[in-house]
């Protein structure tokens, strides 16, 4: 059954988006497809920061469009107001356009006066670890990350618990949105979000050395990852 979004450029559309994505990489399935391309399209300018996991999904998205295209066929969405996305907005470049460019490259190293001048050859050095330097840097990927955290009882506070939680900072750290969940017997969990950068930092050394020790223990009794995204 398709899904259905409507007004998705005011504010509550905007939220129910949001909280939409909060447990999802992509709108429909496990890959990015029509459906994302046609909600990405519906939207008239960049989603604020407010919006966390919307942002988030939005920029993969615009990231995903610039490289390599998108080829999923989804599972149906329907945006009220925008006409179907069609199919050459999902293209991935072709193979000869990719084959073009990469020949206009090799053109532009040919010498054609002759033999290289030593100056040349240092330019050339330079420029190839400029790339390899800055290809290094891409490497680094992010993870969206959902986590459950458990209190003690039901008379924990769970405004100090979140407070106590959002406490931890660390390079390569940025805590998004978060609800209270009901578990049973009057006792609620929180889930919240949090975008790391894969290199700096790890989700298990966060919750054993941080989240579960003094003092933010007095709150938490244990923490579950719930869904783990690659961005």
């Amino acid at each position: 059954m398709a899904v259905t979004f409507s007004n998705v450029n005011s504010a509550s559309g905007l939220k129910k988006l949001d909280e939409y994505l909060l447990t999802r990489s992509y709108i429909t399935g496990y890959q990015a497809s029509k459906d994302d391309i046609s909600v990405h399209a519906a939207l008239t300018k960049i989603p604020s920061a407010e919006y966390v996991n919307l942002l988030r999904w939005y920029n993969h998205i615009e990231a995903l469009l610039r490289i390599s295209g998108v080829a999923g066929d989804g599972c149906g969405v329907i945006v009220e107001g925008f006409a179907p996305i069609t199919e050459e907005a999902v293209a991935t470049p072709s193979v000869t356009d990719t084959k073009a460019a990469a020949a206009e490259d090799d053109d532009d190293d040919v010498d054609l006066f002759g033999e290289e001048t030593e100056e040349e050859k240092k330019a050339a050095e330079e420029r190839a670890a400029a790339v390899k330097a800055s290809s290094k840097k891409k490497e680094s990927g992010k993870s969206s990350v959902l986590l459950d955290v458990k209190p003690w009882d039901d008379e924990t506070d769970m405004k100090k618990l979140e407070e106590a939680v959002r406490g931890v900072q660390m390079e390569g750290l940025l805590w998004g949105a978060s609800k209270l969940v009901p578990v049973g017997y009057g006792i609620k969990k929180m889930q919240i979000m949090m975008t790391i950068v894969d290199d700096l930092v790890s989700v298990d050394t966060l919750i054993e050395e941080h989240l579960t020790e003094e003092p933010i223990n007095e709150y938490v009794q244990s923490c579950d990852i719930v869904a783990f995204n690659k961005i």
